[in-house]
């Protein structure tokens, strides 16, 4: 596919994206604008993200260091705030802290330690949102929900790292919405210790809807505005 084809399919995609994101706050008597669309890039080339940053998109995300570090050099001449969403092990957080703006997957406070470290040593300040567990027994990561008191303090106490909200995954093969809901209740008790922390990340490509509807800020999304995954980009 041609560049002119891809940022043709792109724009589509994007279109489709946004319609449904506005649809989804109408039907909730929500602001659009009160909605981040987190471009999700994740085994898309760095000419993707160069192609969406020209449609307008704003925020992006990756969840492995090996394939997010080379791609923010690669775009590293745009204006984008830059998500880390996947699980981070310790040895990874000096790289990720030379590049990303938002790390939404703290989820014990050795982490928190470490990404302290790095953010200092980088000379940068980064948003941390805790990943809450919606269901544990997936195994997809986040800190039980009873732990995000104590983690969302450790970030909003440690130098480098700033308090931003939370950030889930619904569970499997399970209607979204109580779980989200679940989550806007965690969210809401955050931000009674730390008003700053106002940022709800739920909702992917399948369930951004109900996400909306139970207060979410951002939305995840990366089949719906890229395709299907492709080969891991080395």
């Amino acid at each position: 596919m041609t560049s002119p084809e891809r940022r043709d399919e792109l724009a589509a995609n994007l279109a489709d994206v946004r319609a449904r994101i506005a649809a989804a706050c109408a039907a909730a008597g929500r602001d659009p604008a009160e909605v981040t669309l987190v471009a999700v890039t994740k085994t898309f080339p760095a000419s993707d993200v160069r192609l969406l940053a020209g449609l307008g998109v704003t925020h992006v995300a990756e969840n492995r260091d090996q394939e997010a570090a080379p791609k923010a050099a690669e775009t590293g001449d745009l204006t984008l705030t830059r998500h880390f969403v996947g699980q981070l092990q310790t040895n990874k957080t000096r790289s990720v802290a030379a590049y990303a703006d938002v790390v939404e997957s703290v989820d014990r406070p050795r982490l928190v330690t470490a990404l302290s470290t790095a953010a200092v040593k980088a000379g940068r300040t980064l948003r941390c949102l805790v990943q809450v567990s919606l269901d544990e027994a997936e195994g997809r990561g986040g800190a039980a929900p009873a732990d995000v008191p104590d983690l969302a303090a450790a970030i909003a106490a440690a130098e480098g790292l700033e308090p931003g909200g939370v950030m889930a995954v619904a569970p499997l093969g399970a209607d979204p919405a109580p779980a989200f809901e679940r989550l806007a209740g965690i969210a809401a008790a955050l931000r009674s210790d730390h008003p700053e922390a106002g940022a709800i990340s739920a909702g992917m490509s399948g369930d951004l809807e109900e996400a909306i509807a139970c207060g979410a800020t951002h939305v995840r999304v990366g089949t719906a505005l890229l395709g299907g995954r492709r080969a891991i980009v080395r």
